[in-house]
């Protein structure tokens, strides 16, 4: 079983503004729901972290993944698991510029939790897990970027 999702939400901020939020990965704690530890291990040649662990609450337990990003300014931000708690993570942020000072932010997320942490995430708890992946990052983004 896997969950997986995209979601977006138009800005009402340029691309230029939206970017940095989203490859300043040090700051998720501060802004995305649920992220609660983030070490970086490794950056590359630009100081850009390339490699983190990160601890999230799933709800039936905190999840610890270890996660490689792969910087494409200013339009993607990708990342996959390389060791952690669930079988398999991937996902990415894309921005379009939409012209006029506003772009689109989308979020896409893939996770693999395994049998274990599968059996656990069933049901109501599944939607409610879903949401917190996938349907609430673009608007967490949005409040940031807008200032709100």
């Amino acid at each position: 079983m896997a969950l997986s999702g995209e979601a977006s939400a138009e800005i009402e901020a340029p691309i230029e503004q939206v970017w940095p939020l989203i490859e300043d990965i040090s700051t998720i704690v501060d802004w995305q729901g649920g992220v609660q530890s983030i070490e970086i291990l490794e950056r590359d040649g630009d100081g850009r972290p390339v490699l983190c662990e990160i601890v999230s609450d799933a709800k039936v337990k905190s999840i610890k993944t270890r996660v490689r990003f792969t910087h494409q300014p200013p339009t993607r931000l990708s990342w996959i698991q390389e060791k952690g708690d669930v079988k398999a993570l991937t996902g990415f942020w894309a921005l379009d510029d939409l012209g006029e000072g506003r772009t689109r932010a989308t979020y896409a997320v893939e996770v693999d939790p395994g049998r274990v942490l599968g059996m656990l995430v069933k049901g109501p708890v599944e939607g409610v897990v879903r949401s917190i992946l996938v349907g609430s990052r673009p608007a967490e983004l949005k409040r940031l970027a807008e200032g709100g």
